[in-house]
């Protein structure tokens, strides 16, 4: 016990320096203070520790859920003052809070598998993007009037003459330090150091005599309640749905990823209530939305956490942070911070993945480069429903073309397979056509699966069509009813349908049909050998007597 007490403290030490300075640099990109973000890290974190059910995840606030808070913010308090822009967050937050507990509440937790990966990873590249072109001004110590991804890229290039020198060597030191800790050293807390670092350098060449902007006065002390806004409720929630869906994607795919053998997994409706919980107390506290972030999990992982107790020292030391080093951190400059995010943005950005994607699956690729496009043109809210929608048409499209095989036999064997070039000696018996449906047959693909179907007829010319059901695993009622009408313009054109190797819900669809009285025992078989078999003993029928054809009426 006193061992994993020991390591978890260690754990939860070392997860500090990576979530406290990147706590500090997401509040930046909502355009918050950075007091905000370290609240962030301490009153959901401990939450979540209390109600959660994975031991290792580390929740506060993540690039993704910042910038859409940024976005949602930027509707409701367009140029706000701080007191504002806290009293808006807060609201969001809680809306977030209450929309996951109502998620809860009527089991959802399957929504955890709603968007596909290629389709998450469109959206997060479009994400990371967006962070990266929102932070360069701060790079170049520029000011822009931000007005949509292009007309921004569009002002920086024009504002490129007024770039400030001292500023932009700021930010390069720092990110070309950032990239070295983590290549050469990627056990050491890299943004710690980069803003230790930062404002050491700061402090000694008093850098905003020389023009370079720093992040100001910090208040430090105890996060104070906050009253939501209940005015801007109905304005914000399309956003705080939005957050709701990508805290708990991000959360629940960390938890598993993290999950050490052994180990409970992760139970997706009580993350919800969890999350939901975290969210709401933060909200209270004027914090930003949180949920569990991958990297900072995984270092809390690596440095040994065993416990939630790990999470909580990191809290308590982010807490500290602000308590102890309020004044130190206000002569952080802005570049620093603006080189933080962008760092560990770029890391969203997957042009390596989106090529796997492409060579695999192609059309997945499409969905991904359509999430991506959604976020760039249209903004990040827009572009999470452009990804829920890409991701229901990717399942849309997949339902509707399941995959019909024609079947043979290996010869020389009982393997039933789909025909290929591979295997051009499997066995197949004249006038006999074997078709295997895969996946659901119901009312989306019915049509479809019908129409394939009868293009194999039309090559084969079978007297006999036999449905091998062993991969069919749902026969709904539109499905159902087009067979049997497919049964009846079969037999009437003296082609006789049989079905084998039914599993037994669709057995029983079947059979409280018209259709199981239709073929009866007879045309029903219990695999495709015994199906195969009769057929044969009815070829030797025909050869014995000449003139006849098996199964015509």
């Amino acid at each position: 016990m006193k061992d994993t007490a020991r390591t978890d403290v260690v754990a939860g030490l070392t997860a500090a320096a990576v979530v406290a300075p990147k706590a500090m640099a997401y509040a930046t990109i909502a355009g918050l203070p950075v007091q905000v973000g370290l609240y962030t890290a301490v009153v959901p974190m401990v939450v979540y520790a209390a109600l959660g059910t994975s031991r290792p995840l580390s929740v506060s606030t993540t690039t993704t859920i910042a910038i859409l808070s940024a976005a949602a913010l930027g509707q409701v308090a367009p140029n706000g003052s701080p007191g504002e822009l806290i009293a808006a967050v807060a609201t969001l937050t809680v809306l977030v809070g209450v929309l996951l507990l109502l998620a809860s509440a009527i089991r959802l937790g399957f929504v955890a598998n709603f968007i596909s990966e290629p389709v998450l990873t469109g959206f997060k590249s479009g994400i990371g993007l967006v962070i990266v072109v929102d932070q360069i001004p701060k790079l170049l110590g520029l000011h822009i009037d931000k007005a949509g991804f292009f007309r921004d890229v569009a002002s920086i290039a024009g504002s490129l003459p007024s770039t400030h020198i001292a500023t932009l060597l700021v930010a390069v030191t720092i990110i070309l330090l950032i990239i070295a800790i983590e290549h050469y050293a990627p056990r050491a807390p890299a943004p710690l150091i980069a803003i230790g670092l930062g404002i050491g350098a700061s402090a000694a060449f008093n850098l905003s005599e020389a023009g370079v902007a720093t992040i100001g006065a910090v208040s430090g002390g105890l996060p104070s309640l906050v009253r939501p806004q209940v005015d801007l409720a109905f304005a914000l929630w399309p956003a705080a749905a939005g957050i709701a869906l990508m805290s708990f994607t991000e959360s629940i795919a960390a938890a598993r990823a993290f999950a050490a053998p052994g180990e409970p997994r992760p139970l997706p409706n009580r993350e919800l209530f969890a999350l939901g919980w975290a969210n709401v107390a933060g909200g209270l506290f004027g914090t930003m939305p949180a949920g569990g972030g991958t990297t900072q999990t995984a270092v809390n992982r690596k440095a040994g956490a065993r416990t939630q107790l790990a999470t909580v020292v990191t809290a308590v030391l982010s807490l500290a942070t602000l308590l102890v080093l309020a004044p130190i951190i206000g002569l952080m400059p802005q570049a620093v911070l603006a080189a933080v995010v962008i760092v560990y943005s770029v890391d969203l950005i997957q042009p390596a993945e989106f090529a796997a994607i492409r060579r695999i699956r192609r059309i997945e690729a499409r969905w991904a480069f359509i999430a991506f496009a959604g976020v760039v043109l249209l903004g990040t809210l827009q572009g999470i429903i452009v990804a829920v929608i890409a991701s229901l048409l990717g399942l849309a499209q997949q339902a509707y073309d399941p995959p019909v095989h024609v079947v043979g036999r290996k010869r020389g064997t009982d393997a039933f397979r789909p025909r290929s070039p591979q295997h051009p000696d499997d066995e197949s018996w004249p006038g006999l056509l074997i078709v295997r449906i895969e996946g659901r047959a119901f009312f989306l693909n019915a049509q479809r699966i019908g129409d394939r179907i009868s293009q194999l007829m039309e090559a084969a010319k079978p007297t006999v069509v036999v449905l091998d059901g062993r991969a069919l695993i749902d026969l709904e009622y539109t499905a159902l009813k087009m067979l049997i009408e497919a049964e009846e313009r079969l037999r009437a054109d003296g082609i006789t349908l049989w079905v084998a190797s039914l599993n037994p819900a669709v057995l029983k669809v079947i059979q409280q049909s018209s259709l199981g009285d239709t073929l009866g025992r007879e045309r029903m078989f219990f695999n495709l050998q015994r199906a195969v078999a009769h057929y044969e003993q009815q070829l030797a029928a025909i050869r014995s007597s000449p003139g006849t054809t098996p199964e015509r009426g």
